[in-house]
């Protein structure tokens, strides 16, 4: 394989050889991505991270000897650049939503659009995280009703935020996109994007799923 200059460059983990084929056909007909590795389970996976660099892992959930969330959790918990992107066959699946309160960039279903796969690889690399509206409702019915009460601490960094940053806070955690958040919010999408980068550095969030999380439990959507 002839490696892309700038290609981001992505990391199959599935037990399954078939789905892994048809992902590394479609990935690699791509000009700006590659596939630079596959593994059949999570602990082989952490193995080719060691000895190659990786910008997106697509990681299945279920798999043998080690599974998708205790994968991402140390891909999470390590020095490494790489962000997760969970693959799923249901999106209800207990096991997404521990992902990504393991640190997963987001999840996507198995059956999507080719595009909306390319598309969320791409978000994800760039920093980005791929949870649609009806998703980001579901992972807050699961994860916000257990997240610890910490009174002060929530208040004291939600005090650094611009108003215009509340804003865009509030759009995301309810699931919108940076296109739809500029079209509401009448700003260029460049400066939403300015936006985002203030609020994961004051807030400390990896990514967007943590802004999501951050908003509903200090009550700042009213939910």
């Amino acid at each position: 394989m002839s490696e892309q200059s700038g290609a981001i460059r992505v990391l199959l983990v599935d037990d399954q050889s078939l789905v892994r084929s048809g992902f590394r056909m479609l990935i690699d007909s791509e000009d700006d991505m590659e596939v630079v590795g596959e593994a059949s389970d999570g602990a082989e996976a952490l193995d080719l991270l060691r000895r190659t660099t990786v910008d997106v892992a697509l990681m299945d959930i279920r798999m043998p000897v080690m599974d998708g969330v205790e994968a991402t959790r140390r891909i999470v918990g390590s020095s490494l650049p790489t962000k997760v992107l969970v693959l799923t066959t249901f999106d209800l699946d207990e096991y997404v939503f521990a992902a990504l309160k393991a640190g997963a960039s987001g999840f996507l279903l198995k059956d999507a659009r080719p595009d909306d796969l390319l598309s969320a690889i791409r978000n994800v690399a760039a920093g980005d995280a791929v949870v649609a509206p009806s998703a980001t409702r579901r992972l807050l019915e699961h994860v916000v009703p257990i997240l610890p009460n910490k009174p002060g601490v929530e208040d004291e960094r939600l005090a650094l935020l611009t108003d215009r940053e509340r804003e865009v806070l509030v759009e995301i955690a309810q699931g919108a996109t940076n296109a739809e958040i500029s079209a509401r919010l009448f700003m260029a999408e460049g400066t939403v994007k300015t936006h985002i980068g203030r609020l994961l550095s004051k807030l400390q969030s990896r990514d967007r799923v943590g802004l999501v999380l951050f908003a509903h439990e200090v009550g700042l959507t009213g939910r």
